[in-house]
């Protein structure tokens, strides 16, 4: 039998103006108006999003920092209190258990948000390779809920509502405040490329949804001058994928390592010991056979999940993720190709229904940064 889906503390809202999805055991809201109108208004203005159902785990005591630092691939001992990191969690082998977000909320505190599909593995997990360490690890997911507001007027909108100056919290830095006269903790951090913020309403029960409630209407009241939309899945993932952001299970899953990744950057190998480090070094000493790449379709089409990717009559790779860029009218893909093949620039063609359309490797963000996301000049 299966297990009934799972719920947020927003679903009355949601059964009453969303149309609705199955995400990770959770009924969630897919779009409320739109996935284009919601992406544009991301984009240009911003958008709030209900992200409640991913994993949120605290780790404590005198050995938290340790233990994280064994226990993921970033450097822990660099992260100062009220900052974040991105960062992975790897099997011995060097694959991606999950990607994660890290903040050091004090010296000896820390707050991991992960994915909702690998809530209870990541904190099965954590709990298991802790025992060695002085450190507690609490699973708080189901006694915070969390939400996203992101785009160019994010922090316009929260800080008409907000006790403290957001200006002051800079990309990946964090802190406290409040609305709606609840204490929330705020992140500025985010899944859509743009500049924005990630809130978490402490101490808010499923089974007692109200603080939750207050809150998001709170913000959408407060951003109806910068014409605030409620945005669902469907423009997250089109958002994510046009910043050239990984959708675990879909771009990186255990088989896949950080460095095919490109997620290099959160592999400190120079700190010392942790897991998947040894492999991960002989990744790099030999250098790996796949990377991941942006592709930019030069003719109509839209790529999905599995198509292939050819060049010069061989195939070279295939899609992990794929849809219609709003912002560049055009298809784009994520893939995997071999590494010699892996070159900004080259030319490729993708199969799609028996026909191949050409395309090209571009560098991520798929937009111009300087016009959308948060280094956005204009």
């Amino acid at each position: 039998m299966s297990r009934p889906a799972k719920r947020t503390h927003l679903h009355k809202i949601y059964s009453e103006e969303a149309n609705m999805t199955l995400f990770a055991g959770f009924e969630m809201p897919m779009w409320f108006k739109g996935i284009i109108s919601e992406h544009m208004a991301v984009r240009d203005t911003v958008g709030i999003f209900d992200i409640t159902h991913m994993g949120r785990t605290v780790v404590t005591g005198p050995e938290a920092e340790a233990f994280l630092d064994y226990a993921t691939t970033n450097d822990v001992s660099s992260l100062a209190p009220l900052s974040a990191h991105y960062s992975t969690i790897c099997n011995k082998e060097g694959g991606i258990k999950d990607d994660f977000v890290l903040s050091r909320l004090k010296s000896e505190e820390f707050l991991l948000v992960y994915n909702a599909t690998n809530r209870e593995k990541d904190y099965e997990w954590l709990l298991k390779q802790s025992k060695e360490y002085d450190a507690g690890v609490e699973d708080v997911s189901n006694s915070v809920s969390m939400f996203a507001v992101q785009g160019p007027k994010a922090e316009s909108t929260l800080q008409r509502v907000s006790e403290e100056d957001l200006s002051r919290i800079g990309r990946f830095k964090c802190g406290w405040t409040k609305i709606a006269g609840f204490r929330c903790f705020i992140s500025r951090t985010g899944y859509t490329g743009e500049d924005g913020f990630e809130l978490f309403v402490w101490n808010t029960p499923i089974s007692s949804p109200d603080k939750a409630v207050k809150v998001w209407n709170t913000i959408l009241k407060a951003g109806r001058e910068d014409a605030i939309e409620p945005c669902g899945l469907g423009a997250r993932d089109t958002l994510r994928l046009e910043a050239g952001m990984c959708l675990y299970d879909n771009d990186i899953d255990e088989r896949t390592s950080p460095l095919e990744a490109r997620l290099s950057f959160v592999v400190k190998l120079e700190k010392g010991d942790f897991i998947g480090r040894d492999a991960l070094l002989r990744q790099k000493e030999e250098g790996v056979q796949r990377k991941r790449v942006g592709i930019h379709l030069l003719k109509s089409g839209i790529p999905r999940p599995a198509y292939e990717v050819w060049k010069n009559d061989e195939k070279i790779g295939r899609v992990t993720s794929g849809t219609f860029s709003p912002v560049l009218k055009c298809g784009i893909a994520m893939a995997y190709v071999s590494t010699e093949h892996a070159k900004t620039g080259e030319t490729v063609a993708i199969k799609i229904r028996d026909k191949l359309v050409d395309g090209e490797i571009v560098k991520f963000p798929f937009y111009d940064p300087t016009e959308y996301g948060y280094k956005r000049k204009t």
